[in-house]
């Protein structure tokens, strides 16, 4: 059966209320850019609480693959991680084991803080469900390696990251097209049996990056949002009206 389309969008800001916002409009999730957003650490617990009692997901999107970041992130109560410039399956690995309790990972054991309600929530029982992991694929390392990376047993899914993938791929002129790395990274997802993410600026485009068979698709950003709406105000010329 296919996945359904969970519909997103990226969180630069750091304001409440737009998270607020972004769940009463019915997003299915938001990803909170602790990587290049404009917040710290220290906001996410105020934009988690911000979703409510809403059925929206909050990703976080740490810095990197560091697992203390990964751990306070998760302990802070994140429905899932996001990790930049994953190139490799070990490193994949390592990212999996930053977010599982032993026996199956390394993380910290707390019980007190907010992820199980302060300690008022039973502590998971091993081999429960945990937090979403999606991982980047950004450069050529990331896409020669996208099968092993989606191969492995706690990685979710695999998201394009468009811009840091153009780049990559424009300093390289023997590379693969865009096209085609984003081909790759379908494949290796359904092959594992994975699910393919992607973000996008345009909302128009949506319905064909379903067709081609991503299923966690963000549109824009709130900045990005924002922007165009202020341009469409400072570029309105009165003395076109009718």
């Amino acid at each position: 059966m296919k996945e359904s389309l969970h519909l997103g969008t990226w969180i630069s800001a750091g304001s409440p209320a737009i998270v607020e916002l972004a769940a009463a409009c019915g997003l299915d999730w938001v990803l909170l850019d602790l990587e290049h957003g404009e917040f710290g650490e220290e906001r996410v617990p105020e934009l988690l609480r911000a979703l409510g009692g809403s059925e929206t997901r909050g990703i976080v999107r740490v810095p990197g693959p560091q697992a203390d970041a990964i751990g306070r992130a998760l302990d802070r109560g994140a429905d899932g991680i996001m990790v930049p410039h994953v190139r490799s399956a070990a490193e994949a690995r390592a990212v999996v084991s930053a977010m599982r309790y032993p026996p199956g990972g390394s993380r910290g054991v707390s019980r007190t803080v907010r992820a199980h309600g302060y300690g008022t929530r039973p502590f998971p029982e091993a081999g429960e469900n945990g937090p979403l992991f999606l991982a980047q694929i950004e450069d050529l390392n990331g896409i020669e390696n996208a099968a092993e990376i989606a191969a492995v047993e706690g990685v979710d899914g695999l998201f394009a990251g468009p811009a840091d993938l153009r780049h990559a791929l424009a300093q390289t002129p023997e590379a693969p097209s865009y096209e085609d790395c984003l081909a790759r990274i379908l494949a290796a997802a359904s092959e594992a049996g994975k699910s393919s993410g992607i973000l996008t600026r345009e909302p128009e485009t949506v319905s064909d990056l379903q067709a081609a068979g991503f299923q966690w698709i963000a549109v824009g950003s709130d900045f990005g949002f924002l922007r165009d709406a202020y341009l469409s105000v400072t570029s309105f010329d009165p003395d076109k009206t009718p």
